[in-house]
């Protein structure tokens, strides 16, 4: 797991959503703190932590302690309100930590050695179908991300799950399949050529228009 990060953020004695507008416009952000049968704790938390937190990798797999009044909470980001036309963070939900309990978290991808995998040299793309992989795991052991090494693949070749060394304890929630998570591609100038010749084809054997047909005989 990464650096535990530390947020400040007060507490909100009155919830609703009046509170939660005049909170924002204060610069604030309202979040709610819930779970492991505790009653749920309102707080704000000021607007460029929580944009700072977005963009860290990994917000949603990592643990953060939040403060509050000198005390500290340890959580889990679990949801995150976003505004559909400005995607201003309108609220967050965070989730107590408990070593114990098992959550379903969406780990990101991290594909290496790009460099020694003969077909990306030879001009191929990784075409990425999953950019994350949900898992099941206990909140103390959520993967900061998994690592895809490319060493010695080529064109047409696949990355599947059972690739994937999984820590112990943790599990693809999808488990009833090999699920692809990533091919190497041909290059794109490659494909243009095969439907350019492809069409050649078609027209070289394609039969001749309104001057005749290439079944019709000479009287």
């Amino acid at each position: 797991m990464a650096e535990i990060q530390i947020l400040a953020a007060e507490s909100r004695e009155r919830v609703g959503k009046g509170t939660a507008r005049a909170a924002r416009r204060t610069g604030k952000i309202p979040a709610i703190i819930y779970g492991n049968k505790a009653a749920p704790l309102s707080i704000a938390i000021e607007t460029k932590l929580i944009n700072k937190a977005l963009e860290t990798p990994g917000f949603y797999t990592s643990l953060i302690d939040i403060e509050v009044g000198g005390t500290k909470h340890r959580v889990l980001p679990r949801d995150t309100q976003i505004h559909p036309v400005t995607g201003v963070p309108l609220h967050v939900d965070f989730l107590r930590f408990d070593p114990n309990r098992r959550v379903t978290v969406e780990v990101p991808v991290n594909f290496i050695n790009d460099r020694e995998a003969p077909g990306i040299v030879r001009g191929g793309l990784i075409n990425v179908v999953r950019h994350v992989l949900e898992v099941n795991c206990s909140a103390a052991n959520i993967p900061d991300e998994f690592e895809i090494d490319l060493t010695g693949l080529d064109i047409g070749d696949s990355i599947h799950a059972e690739s994937v060394t999984l820590p112990e304890g943790v599990e693809f929630t999808i488990n009833d399949r090999d699920f692809t998570i990533a091919t190497i591609a041909p290059p794109t100038v490659m494909q243009a050529e095969e439907t350019t010749t492809e069409g050649e084809e078609i027209e070289d054997g394609a039969e001749p228009d309104a001057g005749g047909s290439a079944n019709q005989r000479e009287e």
